[in-house]
């Protein structure tokens, strides 16, 4: 196996894994601070793990600009998760 069909193999895992797993957990994540809910702390570790994962996966996508896009819309996205939970996290402060 070439190094090139690994790197394949591994990206044809990892879409699949986003697709089934990550995205639709994302999804619910960015629907419960949407509606103002705080975070979890399972939520918070989930969100910890995709970062780490982001750096990893990023070093495949500079090397297969096909999947540029789709990576920027998943970060993206936990970005804006990220981003609104923090807000809701100031926002309820207050009120603790």
């Amino acid at each position: 196996m070439t190094a090139s069909e690994k790197e394949a193999g591994i990206l044809a895992v990892l879409i699949e894994r986003f697709e089934q797993q990550r995205l639709p957990r994302a999804l619910d994540l960015k629907d419960k601070v949407d509606k103002g809910e705080r975070l979890n702390e399972w939520d918070t570790a989930y969100l910890d793990e995709i970062l780490e994962d982001v750096e990893e996966v990023k070093l495949l996508v500079d090397k297969h600009p096909e999947y540029q896009d789709l990576y920027a819309r998943a970060v993206h996205l936990y970005k804006e998760i990220t981003q609104r939970a923090l807000e809701n996290e100031k926002g309820t402060q207050g009120s603790d």
